[in-house]
C-alpha cells in the first residue's frame, strides 16, 4: 500500500513506520519536527518508496497533495504530553482539532482510510475500572488547561465519527493508553524515561502528588502490532478500541521497580503537582482500561510485562548517559 503517517518522526509514528516499511509498503510520513526528531527514521531515509516531508497538518494543501497520493492515512500528528498541553494550551488545540480537521476533509475528497490516534485522556477524572469505550467522559472546569487535551482529542472522535457516518469515510479511532519504548522522551512529562533518564544518572527520581496514582503502561511494540492489524481489518472501520496493557502499577511502585532495575542509587522526591505543572492541577487516582473489544477482534494481547517495558527503556537510555554519570 501506499501509506501516509502524519507524526511520522515521532516516537510512536517512527517506530509504525518502520513496521510499514519493513512490510513492503511505501511510505510517506509528514512531521514538522517539533516534537518529532529527524534521527527516528534517519535509518529509513533512502530506502525506496520512503520519504520524508516536513511540514505541518495545518498546511491543507500540503496535506490535500499528500493523502491524494496514499491509500489510507495514520494520523498521529498531535500535540502530546502533560506539560505541553499545559504550556502551550493554544497551540496544542489548534495542532489537534484543527489539523485532525484537515486531515479527515481531504481524506473524504478523495475517499482514503484514516486510523486515527486517540488517548485514554478521553475519559478524564472516571476513576471507574476497567474503562470500556462507551464508558462516561467525566471532566474538570474547561477553565483548566489539563483538560484541553482530553477535549481536543474527543472532538477528533467526533469529527472521526461524524466524517463516517455522514460521509461515509472509513474511520477507525484508537485510544493508546501510555504507550511506553525506546525513543520515547520524557522531556513533556513522559514518565517511564525521565523515570529511567534520572535512575541512570542517579539522580532522585520525582514522583508527583502522592504516588498512589496508578497507571497501565504497553510496550510501542505491540502498539504497532495492533494498529496495523485494525487499519487492515474491515470490521474495525466506525469503531473506537482502548489500546493498552491491564497490568497496573502505582507510579510511587514504578519508581521503586525503576530502581530496582538499573541498580541505581537514586531517591525518591515527591514533588507537589502544583510545582510540577500548575496551581491547581487536577489528575486520575485510576486508569485502567478493558481490552475485550479489541481482543475479540485482532486477538490482541501485551506480549511485554511492565519489567520487561522498563529493560528496553533502560537499553535504549544507557549509551546517552555519560559514563561519570552513572551510579556506583
Amino acid at each position: 500500500m501506499r501509506v501516509l503517517v502524519t507524526g511520522g518522526a515521532g516516537f510512536i509514528g517512527s517506530h509504525l513506520a518502520e513496521a510499514l516499511v519493513a512490510r513492503g509498503d511505501q511510505v510517506t510520513i509528514l512531521d514538522n519536527l517539533s516534537t518529532g526528531r529527524y534521527e527516528h527514521v534517519a535509518h529509513l531515509d533512502g530506502r525506496p518508496g520512503f520519504q520524508i516531508v516536513t511540514g505541518t497538518i495545518l498546511n491543507e494543501p500540503l496535506v490535500d497533495k499528500l493523502v491524494e497520493r496514499c491509500d489510507v492515512v495514520f494520523h498521529l500528528a498531535a500535540a502530546v504530553g502533560v506539560e505541553l498541553i499545559i504550556k502551550k494550551p493554544l497551540e496544542s488545540l489548534m495542532t489537534n482539532i484543527r489539523g485532525s480537521e484537515v486531515v479527515l476533509e481531504m481524506a473524504h475528497r478523495y475517499r482514503k482510510k484514516v486510523l486515527i490516534a486517540s488517548t485514554s485522556e478521553i475519559y478524564g477524572k472516571n476513576t471507574n475500572g476497567p474503562l470500556r469505550e462507551d464508558t462516561d467522559r467525566i471532566l474538570g472546569s474547561p477553565l483548566k488547561s489539563r483538560w484541553s487535551y482530553s477535549t481536543s482529542k474527543a472532538v477528533d472522535e467526533i469529527l472521526a465519527y461524524i466524517y463516517w457516518k455522514e460521509k461515509g469515510v472509513p474511520t477507525v479511532i484508537v485510544r493508546l493508553f501510555n504507550t511506553v519504548g525506546p525513543r520515547q522522551s520524557g522531556a513533556y512529562g513522559m514518565v517511564i524515561p525521565r523515570f529511567v533518564a534520572n535512575a541512570l544518572a542517579g539522580t532522585p527520581l520525582q514522583v508527583h502528588g502522592t504516588g498512589k496514582q496508578s497507571r497501565c503502561f504497553l510496550h510501542v511494540r505491540d502498539v504497532v502490532e495492533a494498529v496495523l492489524k485494525l487499519a487492515d481489518h474491515p470490521a474495525a472501520v466506525g469503531e473506537v478500541f482502548n489500546l493498552g496493557s491491564q497490568e497496573e502499577v502505582t507510579i510511587e511502585e514504578l519508581a521503586r521497580r525503576v530502581i530496582r532495575l538499573t541498580k541505581s542509587a537514586s531517591t525518591i522526591e515527591r514533588i507537589p503537582y502544583e510545582q510540577a505543572y500548575e496551581e491547581g492541577f487536577e489528575d486520575m487516582p485510576r486508569r485502567v482500561p478493558d481490552i475485550s473489544k479489541i481482543r475479540s477482534l485482532i486477538g490482541f494481547t501485551p506480549t511485554m510485562n511492565l519489567d520487561q517495558i522498563i529493560a528496553s527503556v533502560v537499553d535504549s537510555l544507557r549509551p546517552s548517559v555519560p559514563s561519570n554519570a552513572l551510579p556506583v
